[in-house]
C-alpha cells in the first residue's frame, strides 16, 4: 500500500523512507497511548502502525487501562498543562501513579523502542527494563501549570528523548534531546480521499443539512479549548450579514469525561436556531466527516488552545480555506491570507466568514494553496519518516 503515496510525494521521498526503515529493521517498537479511538493520537496510530509494519518493522500498539477516576485526573492534567492553571492535589498524583502500576500487567515494557504518547502513560518510565524511551507529547506544554508539570517532569526527564508538535512547545527545563514533529493526515484514508458528490449529498440529506445554503463547519470535540461557544457567537454575528448554516460535529473520546457537560452548554447557546446543526457522531464516522468537510464553504477551527488540530489539515487537503484560532499548531497550517485566516476572537472569525462567503475567487485561491501546503508538509509519509529518523537517532543507527 505504501507505494500508493508516490503520486503525492514522489519516488525520491518514498525511497528515503525505505532506506531509513532498513537501518532499524531488527528493533522491536511499541506505541502506548490511552485510547483506541477518538482524538488525533488514536487516529494517527491507526494509520501509522500498519505503515510501519508494511516497511518490515517489528511494531505493536497497546492502550493503557484506567477507570473514570483516572481519566478525570488525566483530563485535569491535560487542562492544567495547556491552560497554565489547575486545581490539583496530592490525591490526584496518587491516583495517577496507582494506574501506572496497574498498567504494568497490561503493557510489556521490554521493547527496544518505547513510544509513549502524551501524559496519561508517561509514568510507565518508572518501570523501564532497558530499551530507548521516547515521550511523544501532542499537547501544548509551553505554559503549563507548575505543580502538574513538575510532577510529570520527574518522569519525562528519565526518557531518552521527547517529541513536540510545534517549536514553541519545546522545554528548556529538560535536559534530553527534543524533536519537532508536527502530526499528519493520511490522504488515502476514508476521511481524506476524494468521494463522489452523490455520497456527499446523501450524507447531508441524512442529517438534514441544506445543500443549497453556504455551510460553515467546525469538526472537533466538545471541549472548552476548541471554543464551541465562540464558534456559535461568530456564526450568529456573521448570520446578520450572510445567510449561512453552521455545523459543529464532534465525537466522544473515552479519555475525555468533560465532553457531555460542554455539549449541553453548546446546545443551550444554539437555542432554537434551525440553521445550527450540532452532531455527536461515534468514533470512526470518517465518511461522514469527509462529506461534511467536502460540502463546506468555509471550515473553522476556532481553538483557544490546540496541540496541532488535524481537522485543519483535513479541510485544507479538500481545498477549503480555514479560519483558525491563532494558537498552538494552527499557525503552522493556516498561513494568514495564504491558506486561510488566523483569528483571536469571535468577532474576527465572523468578519472572515462574511468575507469568504462573499468572495468565491479568494476562497478558491486559498483552497488551492491550502491543499499544496498540506501536500508538502502534513501528509503521513512525512511524519512516518520523521519517526523513523528519531528511532534511528536514539538507537544510534543514523550514521
Amino acid at each position: 500500500m505504501i507505494e500508493k503515496y508516490e503520486k503525492y510525494i514522489g519516488e525520491h521521498e518514498l525511497d528515503s523512507i525505505f532506506k531509513i526503515a532498513e537501518k532499524i529493521k531488527d528493533l522491536s517498537i511499541l506505541h502506548v497511548n490511552s485510547t483506541k479511538a477518538g482524538g488525533g493520537v488514536a487516529e494517527i496510530l491507526n494509520r501509522m502502525v500498519p505503515l510501519m509494519k508494511e516497511l518490515g518493522l517489528n511494531v505493536d500498539w497497546k492502550v493503557i487501562k484506567g477507570d473514570n477516576e483516572f481519566f478525570n485526573v488525566t483530563k485535569s492534567f491535560h487542562n492544567a498543562l495547556q491552560n497554565g492553571v489547575g486545581n490539583i492535589n496530592e490525591e490526584h498524583f496518587k491516583i495517577y501513579d496507582k494506574w501506572q502500576e496497574i498498567n504494568l500487567t497490561e503493557i510489556p515494557l521490554d521493547y527496544d523502542i518505547m513510544f509513549i504518547h502524551d501524559p496519561q502513560p508517561a509514568g510507565l518510565i518508572r518501570f523501564r527494563k532497558g530499551g530507548k524511551w521516547i515521550w511523544r507529547c501532542h499537547i501544548d506544554i509551553s505554559n503549563p501549570y507548575p505543580p502538574v508539570w513538575n510532577f510529570l517532569r520527574k518522569y519525562i526527564s528519565q526518557y531518552d528523548s521527547m517529541i513536540v508538535s510545534v517549536p514553541s512547545f519545546g522545554r528548556d527545563d529538560i535536559e534530553i534531546p527534543q524533536f519537532i514533529i508536527p502530526p499528519s493526515i493520511d490522504p488515502l484514508s476514508v476521511k481524506n480521499r476524494k468521494i463522489p458528490q452523490t455520497t456527499v449529498s446523501r450524507i447531508l440529506y441524512k442529517f438534514g443539512i441544506d445543500e443549497s445554503k453556504p455551510l460553515v463547519t467546525q469538526v472537533s470535540r466538545f471541549d472548552y479549548a476548541k471554543d464551541p461557544l465562540g464558534v456559535i457567537q461568530a456564526y450568529k454575528l456573521a448570520k446578520r450579514h450572510v445567510d449561512i448554516q453552521l455545523l459543529y460535529v464532534g465525537s466522544p473520546a473515552t479519555d475525555d469525561p468533560e465532553g457531555e457537560k460542554v455539549y449541553n452548554e453548546v446546545v443551550k447557546a444554539a437555542g432554537d436556531d434551525k440553521d445550527i446543526h450540532l452532531l455527536m457522531l461515534p468514533p470512526y464516522s470518517d465518511l461522514e466527516i469527509n462529506a461534511f468537510q467536502t460540502a463546506s464553504t468555509v471550515v473553522m477551527q476556532k481553538s483557544i488552545k490546540e496541540g496541532f488540530g488535524l481537522t485543519v489539515s483535513e479541510a485544507m487537503w479538500k481545498k477549503k480555506p480555514v479560519i483558525g484560532g491563532n494558537t498552538g499548531g494552527i499557525p503552522l497550517q493556516v498561513i494568514n491570507g495564504v491558506t486561510g485566516f488566523l483569528v483571536n476572537s469571535p468577532q474576527g472569525a465572523s468578519h472572515y466568514i462574511i468575507y469568504l462567503i462573499r468572495n468565491e475567487k479568494i476562497r478558491k485561491r486559498l483552497g488551492k494553496n491550502a491543499r499544496e501546503h498540506v501536500r508538502r508538509n502534513f501528509l503521513i509519509t512525512r511524519e512516518l519518516r520523521d519517526y523513523l529518523m528519531t528511532i534511528a537517532y536514539v538507537s544510534n543507527r543514523h550514521q
